[in-house]
């Protein structure tokens, strides 16, 4: 899909330019020299962009000082700052980033009032050659759109558009926009709608993909890489972020793979595929069981999200670390790769459905330990979806699928929630886990 090309310091986004990995600390911003150093990490690791949180305009000092010690230490990737509500932090940290990421709508209530902030922090950008993405996520919409269209794929475009015209008519189109959900096909949906639209409208911007919260280990890999590779199949999406519960430099080598694959660097480890009815069956060669995992999730995750196939079974062999051949079948790996691909496509459900956001600045609890507690002791469930949320900030809005969440508040306390309501707050985060699991085997007895 043919795009504009926002600029972002001296790295292009768009069509006929490289995709873009990116990713985001989780350190926080006022911890300067940690700031950096995990910065550092994440430019050797490959990142393109690197995202900080920007909370409040006492962060915006921080953010400078970051950003000159980077600069002194020979970093040059460009920095974007993560603005939640205020407005002002956006305008007062424009000129020292290269792209500041916002949601207009959550500026005001009132979205007149809204839009007039949103076009004073447009001038700013325009003045210091600063990009904006505006990033929309499933759950955090706002009522004036979701009583028109619902918490749906169309709102999520309709909204995205909404901003995209304010851009337009303010003459101001150096321009990301991102429209995330952790549910694979609410995502491909609304970035199927909102390119859809952009193409009619005859103006398309370039496109920032990923899965929203999409959890750790395996699992977060295979979710990922299901919603990122259907759009990059199709054209749609110039800059990518895998987002993980883990050490965020763990996401780039799996951004990396997504973006040489699509950009036509690499290839699959498939060698032979066959169909049975609406099963394939395929056999890989893969040097890794990482790769094998990356290959098979793009190799048929769009496939079965768009319902061309109902399974798939894997056989062949991938090197184990000693570098001999193991069977894929045999050793089991198969059936488990098909349990989770057929999951993160939303096919069929063999454990809970996890939601788990990577952590960032306004996280103030060990929310990777804690999110491997939640597992363990909620393995054993299914047909559940549950969510844990590193803030209060955007968390509740962003589990928007869970029917139930951990929600940290800060000061050793988490809010816990059925669906969209909260039933606990203020539970000391030395019971909380025990309380969200009673809670939840309460309600399913």
């Amino acid at each position: 899909m043919k795009t504009l090309t926002a600029w972002v310091g001296s790295v292009p986004i768009g069509s006929g330019h490289p995709i873009v990995p990116q990713t985001m600390c989780n350190t926080h911003t006022y911890d300067v020299d940690e700031t950096v150093a995990q910065c550092i990490r994440m430019r050797d690791a490959g990142a393109g962009l690197i995202r900080i949180t920007c909370p409040g305009l006492t962060d915006v000092p921080h953010m400078k000082e970051i950003r000159r010690k980077l600069r002194e230490a020979g970093v040059d990737t460009p920095l974007v700052a993560d603005i939640h509500f205020s407005s002002a932090t956006a305008i007062a940290v424009a000129p020292f980033v290269e792209k500041v990421r916002i949601n207009p709508g959550n500026f005001h209530k009132d979205h007149a009032e809204a839009c007039r902030q949103f076009a004073e922090l447009v001038q700013v950008c325009k003045q210091h050659g600063t990009a904006i993405r505006i990033g929309l996520n499933h759950g955090s919409l706002g009522a004036r759109i979701t009583d028109l269209y619902g918490n749906t794929p169309e709102a999520m475009a309709k909204a995205a558009m909404e901003w995209l015209e304010l851009c337009i008519a303010n003459d101001f189109y150096n321009v990301v926009v991102s429209l995330k959900s952790s549910n694979t096909i609410v995502m491909v949906q609304a970035y199927r709608l909102l390119a859809a639209a952009m193409q009619e409208r005859g103006v398309v911007f370039p496109l920032h993909v990923g899965v929203t919260e999409a959890g750790n280990g395996d699992s977060g890999r295979i979710k990922s890489c299901v919603g990122i590779s259907s759009l990059l199949a199709e054209g749609i999406g110039n800059t990518i972020r895998v987002s993980l519960t883990e050490d965020p430099v763990a996401e780039i080598p799996v951004a990396r793979y997504l973006a040489d694959r699509y950009d036509g660097k690499t290839g699959s480890s498939l060698v032979r595929l066959s169909l049975d009815g609406r099963k394939a069956v395929a056999t890989y060669e893969a040097p890794s069981r990482e790769r094998l995992i990356l290959d098979a999730s793009c190799d048929f995750g769009k496939r079965l999200l768009d319902r061309e196939l109902d399974d798939v079974e894997f056989r062949g062999t991938v090197l184990n670390e000693a570098g001999e051949a193991v069977s894929i079948e045999g050793s089991g790996l198969g059936s488990y790769l098909a349990d989770e691909l057929l999951q993160a496509a939303r096919r069929r459900f063999y454990k809970p459905e996890y939601i788990a956001c990577p952590g960032c600045g306004r996280t103030m609890y060990d929310l990777q330990a804690t999110f491997e507690q939640v597992k363990a002791r909620t393995a054993h469930l299914k047909d559940v979806v549950i969510a844990v949320m590193g803030c209060i900030v955007n968390g509740p809005g962003e589990m928007a699928d869970a029917d139930w969440g951990y929600v940290g508040e800060g000061n050793h306390k988490v809010s816990i929630y059925k669906g969209k309501e909260p039933v606990l707050r203020h539970v000391p985060d030395t019971e909380a886990v025990d309380t969200l699991v009673r809670l939840i085997e309460a309600d399913k007895a």
